[in-house]
């Protein structure tokens, strides 16, 4: 998925922070602003994945810009950490700090659609879900992961692979423009023309150089498509065929293929309950008989266990995610990039799921491609355009005492699985120390991203991310 998974931070130490001037911030902000006394304080600092307890002296909710650059202002010059928090799926709890400040973005959610320039301007706490559903009343789309709740913003500056990647590229590839306010408090708005550095920076290099405050994409045309879910008993025959059709099927049709073990859903059958399944999300973008045509060749593959394609609207993709507000998986993940999935690659795949007894185990694999990757390397800071397959492995895990255990697994399936593309994708970066993060970020690209980071945050106060530090 388009969020994998955290490390546990409960047992890291904790540098202390100046006090927060609270009676300032609030008449900053209006009082949108909790404390450690308020009633909402645990819920508030509370983000999709568990296993972090981070306590910040204050999250604040601004309703604007203006505010936005108050608290970026105050948190500069009071020497405070700032954690900036969308949708809050940071994988790693960026989206808290211990004793600063959190900016939550939640309350900036407004979108503004133009159908006549297929253009839209989204606010940065707006969900990928509830954009989805506002600009396909206009039967228009963009493509962003494949998570409802996912923030618009968090997504985006990571780059954004989805489910209309190899149709229209990442997400990224479709921002046209954005409002940032970045370290010294100015509002800029950014795109080719002004501030070229900073717009190309933001596209792929994460939220080092400003918080994000509005986003203003390109839309396409879609009326509709055909996908959903297709699950299929798991061979090393099977992955092969199915990762060789994603990689040669028409562009209109992307798709994600998860390898693990069959949890007792209700349709399927009680024996197919704890076997190694795919798990495939696939998505064509355009005409129902030629997508009907395209999906063929993976019913094909085996014997269906579940099949749930079928003509529908853009928005299917995204279902509501009942329960959210109650689960907090911990999990450790390792993101990579592969060349190719024969059989043989097929059958490591297989014995390493096998050499696992955690309950939610999985290699998850998405055939790139496309649109994608006939963009320009140099273009924008994400520089994995020519990588092939995007491959995600993760385990959950209970309690500090499963994860070493969890882990070792983890990083022993990632090494079975390398091939030599030692890129990583920054969404999906888990807590891995800075030699990961210029993985994400390999050769020129780590240059020019520091480059622009020292321009615009010399002091690196956006530092709670997959750091790019300016020095």
């Amino acid at each position: 998925l388009e969020k994998p998974v955290p490390s546990l931070e409960s047992a890291m130490p904790r540098s202390p922070s100046p006090t927060v001037e609270l009676p300032r911030l609030r008449a900053a902000v209006d009082g949108r602003v909790i404390t450690p006394d308020d009633p909402g304080y645990d819920q508030a600092r509370t983000i999709f994945y568990g296993g972090f307890e981070r306590r910040p002296a204050a999250i604040v909710r601004p309703a604007d810009a203006a505010q936005v650059a108050q608290v970026v202002n105050q948190a500069r010059d009071g020497g405070h950490e700032l954690a900036v928090r969308a949708g809050g799926h940071s994988t790693v709890g960026h989206s808290l700090t211990e004793g600063g400040i959190v900016l939550d973005l939640s309350e900036l959610s407004a979108i503004e659609v133009d159908p006549e320039a297929r253009t839209a301007w989204a606010q940065a706490g707006l969900t990928t879900g509830a954009y989805t559903a506002a600009v396909q009343a206009h039967g228009l789309v963009t493509g962003f992961g494949d998570t409802a709740s996912v923030g618009v913003s968090g997504l985006t500056l990571g780059g954004g692979v989805g489910y209309l990647v190899r149709k229209h590229g990442l997400t990224i590839d479709s921002l046209l423009a954005a409002e940032l306010v970045t370290a010294d408090g100015q509002i800029l708005e950014v795109d080719d023309e002004r501030h070229p550095d900073l717009f190309w920076a933001i596209r792929g290099g994460g939220g080092n150089f400003g918080v994000a405050t509005r986003l203003k994409f390109r839309l396409h045309p879609l009326d509709g498509i055909v996908g959903g879910m297709l699950l299929l008993p798991a061979s090393a025959q099977v992955i092969a065929d199915f990762m060789a059709a994603a990689e040669t099927a028409p562009e209109e049709l992307s798709g994600i293929a998860n390898i693990m073990v069959a949890p007792p859903m209700p349709f399927l059958p009680p024996e197919a309950h704890g076997k190694l399944v795919v798990m495939a999300m696939l998505c064509y973008a355009g005409d129902a008989e030629a997508g009907q045509r395209a999906l063929a060749p993976f019913r094909a593959l085996a014997e269906p266990l579940a099949d749930m394609l079928q003509p529908a609207p853009y928005a299917a993709m995204f279902p509501p995610e009942e329960g959210e507000e109650e689960f907090h998986p911990t999990a450790v993940s390792h993101t990579m990039f592969m060349d190719t999935v024969d059989r043989r690659m097929a059958d490591t795949i297989l014995e390493q799921l096998q050499a696992s007894d955690a309950p939610v185990r999985v290699v998850q694999l998405r055939a790139l491609g496309g649109a994608m990757a006939r963009v320009p390397v140099e273009a924008t800071a994400f520089a994995h355009r020519h990588s092939r397959i995007m491959a995600n492995v993760a385990a959950f895990y209970e309690g500090p005492a499963d994860r070493d255990r969890r882990q070792a697994w983890v990083d022993g399936a990632a090494a079975a699985l390398q091939q030599g593309d030692e890129g990583a994708y920054v969404n999906f970066l888990g807590d891995e120390g800075p030699e990961r993060v210029h993985r994400a970020y390999p050769g020129s690209t780590w240059d020019r991203l520091i480059e622009v980071k020292r321009r615009y945050d010399p002091d690196n106060l956006f530092r709670r991310n997959h750091n790019i530090p300016p020095a």
